[in-house]
Order: C-alpha cells, then sequence, then structure tokens
C-alpha cells in the first residue's frame, strides 16, 4: 500500500463563541451590583456612553434599561442628542400585568428615610466610660480596652501585653476591667464563655458555689451529661433543672443586640404583587438596573473632524459598536430575567398564596423548557438575583427544589415543603412525645408524603435539630 499527500475541501459547520458572547453570558450571572460596577469600567473606557441621570426625565417616562431609539422632549425633539432605547411605548416589556391605579406616580418610597439612627456596641461603651469617674490614667486604659472589644461583647487582648504598651502596671488595668465588666449590657469584657455568664449571675446574686461548679463544667452541659452534673454542683435532679433554666436564661453574647457597623439590606431584582385584577404583577426593580445613555450629538461632531479611513475614525467606530452591544446585551439581560421570573411566579403560584407548605417541586430544565431557552441560561439567571413576594424577599434559586413522592398518589412535593413539614411537627412535640426519625416518617406519611428514614434525619441534621433523645432533654428543661 502506498501512502501519498492529497488535498481535500470540505465543508464543516461550527460554533465559535466571540468575545462579546462571552461577556453578554456573563452579565446574565452578575448581581445587579457587580453589573453596576461593569457597567461603570464601561464608562470609563467608552467616551460616547453616559450613565442617565435622575432628572433626565419624568419617573413614569424613564425605563429601567435603554435601547437604541431617541430620547424626545415634551415637543418630540431630540433631548441634548442622546440616544437610548425604552421609548415610555417600551416600557411594558419590563413588566407583567403592570397595573399603576394603586400608585399613578410609578414611585416608591425611600426606606433609608425611615430607618432609625441604631447605637453600636462601642458608642454605647464609650458613652458609658465617659460618665465614668475614671482618672485620666484609668480613663486611657478603659479607652484602650474598649478598642479591643469586639461585636460579640467579648474582649479579646492579653492584659500584661497592654500594661507593657501603656507603661502602667497589670493590676492598673485588672482594676479598670473590673469595673468595664459591671457595664450594660450584663456580660460584656469577659474573656470567656464562663466569665460572662459568671458576671451575669454575680449581678443577679446567683452565683453560689453550686453555680459556680455549673459554670465550671459547661461541656458537661453541653454533653447534656445530667448525672455528672449532680456530682459537681452537689444537688438533686430538680434543683439541676431550675439552675440549667437559669443558665439558658443568660446572654452568652451580650453584644449582639447592638448593630455592628452599617445594616446590610439585600435589594431585590424582581418585585412581585398582587394584581388588583387578580393573579400576579411581577416586574424588575428599576433600581438594580443601569441607566446607559450613547451620545449621537458628540459622536457625529467627533466624526465630522476624523479623516475617514483614520485610526480615529477606527476607534470612534469601535467605541460605537461596543456602546451598541452593551446597551443590547443590557437589554436582553433584563428580558431573560423577567421570562425566568414570571416563569417561577406562574410554577409557584399556589407557595404565593397559601406558603411553604404549597412549594412546587421545580427544576431548571422545566423553566428553560417553558421559556424557549438553555437549562445553562436559566442557572445563569437564577444565580445571586432575589425575589421580593408577598412571603418574604428570597433567592430566585429557592424555588428550584427536587421532587420527594407522594404516598396517597398525587402530586410530588417539594424537598423545602418537606423540611418545613418535619420543623412543624417537631415544634409541637410534647415532652412525652417526643418523635423519632421513624415516627417523623409515620406522620409524613398520613400526610400524603413518601420519604425515607435516612431522608427525615438528613433533613432534620441540616436544620441544625437535635435527636429525640437530645429534644426529650430538652422539653424537660422548658426550651
Amino acid at each position: 500500500m502506498h501512502s501519498s499527500a492529497s488535498l481535500l475541501q470540505r465543508q464543516k459547520l461550527s460554533m465559535v463563541t466571540s468575545p462579546q458572547l462571552i461577556e453578554s453570558i456573563r452579565l446574565l450571572q452578575l448581581a445587579h451590583a457587580e453589573l453596576h460596577q461593569y457597567v461603570e469600567q464601561e464608562l470609563d473606557k467608552n467616551p460616547l456612553l453616559e450613565a442617565a441621570s435622575n432628572d433626565s426625565g419624568p419617573v413614569g417616562d424613564v425605563p429601567s434599561i435603554f435601547g437604541a431609539d431617541q430620547r424626545t422632549g415634551a415637543d418630540g425633539n431630540d433631548v441634548d442628542g442622546l440616544t437610548r432605547a425604552g421609548s415610555p411605548e417600551r416600557l411594558g416589556q419590563w413588566k407583567s400585568t403592570r397595573n399603576t391605579t394603586n400608585n399613578p406616580t410609578g414611585s416608591r418610597p425611600a426606606l433609608d428615610e425611615f430607618a432609625a439612627f441604631t447605637e453600636t456596641l462601642h458608642d454605647h461603651v464609650a458613652r458609658q466610660i465617659a460618665l465614668t469617674a475614671f482618672t485620666p490614667q484609668e480613663r486611657l486604659i478603659a479607652g484602650e480596652l474598649a478598642a479591643h472589644l469586639e461585636d460579640t461583647g467579648y474582649l479579646q487582648v492579653n492584659l500584661l501585653e497592654l500594661a507593657s504598651s501603656l507603661n502602667v502596671r497589670e493590676a492598673d488595668v485588672e482594676r479598670v476591667l473590673e469595673t468595664l465588666q459591671q457595664f450594660d449590657p450584663s456580660g460584656i469584657f469577659a474573656r470567656t464563655l464562663s466569665e460572662c455568664l459568671e458576671i451575669q449571675l454575680r449581678q443577679r446574686d446567683r452565683f453560689d458555689p453550686a453555680m459556680a461548679a455549673l459554670v465550671a463544667n459547661l461541656k458537661m452541659v453541653a454533653r447534656r451529661d445530667f448525672q455528672a452534673l449532680k456530682q459537681h454542683c452537689g444537688v438533686d435532679e430538680d434543683d439541676l433543672l431550675d439552675m440549667l433554666r437559669e443558665i439558658r436564661a443568660l446572654d452568652p453574647k451580650p453584644g449582639d443586640r447592638f448593630q455592628s457597623g452599617e445594616p446590610q439590606s439585600i435589594i431585590p431584582d424582581v418585585l412581585v404583587l398582587p394584581s388588583p385584577a387578580g393573579g400576579w404583577q411581577v416586574e424588575l426593580d428599576p433600581d438594580t438596573l443601569p441607566k446607559v445613555l450613547i451620545n449621537q450629538t458628540y459622536f457625529a461632531e467627533v466624526s465630522r473632524l476624523t479623516v475617514q479611513g483614520s485610526k480615529d475614525q477606527a476607534f470612534l467606530n469601535e467605541c460605537l459598536q461596543n456602546a451598541n452591544w452593551l446597551i443590547r446585551s443590557l437589554d436582553q439581560r433584563a428580558k431573560t430575567i423577567l421570562k425566568v421570573a414570571v416563569e417561577i411566579v406562574r410554577q409557584q403560584d399556589a407557595f404565593l398564596q397559601h406558603g411553604v407548605d404549597h412549594l412546587r417541586p421545580l427544576s431548571l430544565r422545566t423553566v428553560a423548557d417553558a421559556i424557549n431557552v438553555h437549562e445553562s441560561t436559566v442557572s445563569r439567571v437564577t444565580s445571586n438575583k432575589y425575589m421580593l413576594t408577598p412571603r418574604g424577599v428570597f433567592e430566585l434559586k429557592y424555588f428550584f427544589t427536587v421532587a420527594i413522592a407522594s404516598s396517597q398518589g398525587g402530586d410530588a412535593h417539594s424537598a423545602e415543603a418537606v423540611r418545613h413539614r418535619i420543623k412543624a411537627i417537631i415544634a409541637v412535640e410534647s415532652p412525652d412525645d417526643v418523635l423519632s426519625d421513624e415516627g417523623i416518617v409515620v406522620r409524613l406519611k398520613e400526610t400524603g408524603i413518601d420519604v425515607a428514614r435516612r431522608t427525615v434525619t438528613k433533613y432534620r441534621e441540616a436544620m441544625n435539630i437535635p435527636s429525640s433523645v437530645q429534644r426529650r432533654r430538652e422539653k424537660r428543661l422548658g426550651v
């Protein structure tokens, strides 16, 4: 057999992923904060792009995302030569069954205007230090100790090293610390959990020898080793149970009641509201969507001053092309998010009306097939996106759960609904009737849920619910 070289011409189809297509896909999975940061970077790079100002038009006429038609004034003329997509006629594409009869202006109250100032733990401590009769040296020590105070109320600092850095005696630091430990809230400036509980018990005049032995053996309390605790404390079972109730009434992290820094709030990407005509109104939150404009006047003026075919003209055309691509990508991103959100609301209508017990099993493929997109697109859209509903704020991925078969031949139940049902069954247990995991399986089957015991155990442990033996002990303690 002889080998020879030959030229063959063959036609082949293949999909080439362009850089812009990769960027469009990446935009889908960005959270709104990351999206705004990305758009800011594009605004810095592209001289033709501009951010829309808040006074760029009437509130009711400004859509959430801009595309590519002329912004017009009241007389229908172009305003400032700025181009955007999303004329008032296209505003409806960002909403589903939008009804503005209840809110004719389309505006929403600014929640920040109703937020009250919350005092932090360090502010609270600083105010008490200022009102305490310290000497100048003691006030300096108190300030240094307060600077090492954690948000939980605990003090994590070596007193000897602190005394050395301040050039004072360790006894002076300990004396100031004893004063600070009397501050409100009770238990702050403790260095360990045992010391925190001891401070609170001393202020209640309840730190007797038996209680001191109990506080010194918190590991036994955690293990619920009641027999050993009775021997260490020298009390009977009734007294021990009373002492444990007192311990559980204390605050192990007294600083947590204070706000640590600025409150972190979740801004939903999708708003779901009851419609006056029935059903649900689904729309995108305009605050999460960047507003971008193309300055056509600037493009025309610069084009007139550049030579055709020059590098400057090529750069300007590239900027215009990138600007149009960004606007189209933002437009497509908003449309896709809305489509996914509308389908989720349609699938989970029973949940919105009746609660978690009626959450349906839902997969990414089901939503993808319904809106005719790829399953990976739905996965990207639902990442780090949140929906505000009458039931609260939920991440879009919350609505996608696996199916649990029904024991009565009806519709399957979602895993989240089953977890909620398990939690509800355990919540109403009495000390004399604490159910094992097998008993919970029986109760679930009575309500039409067919689930294995190991599944109940897995869900229970995932919710940090102790076993039936531990729950029975806790019920006896009244917690």
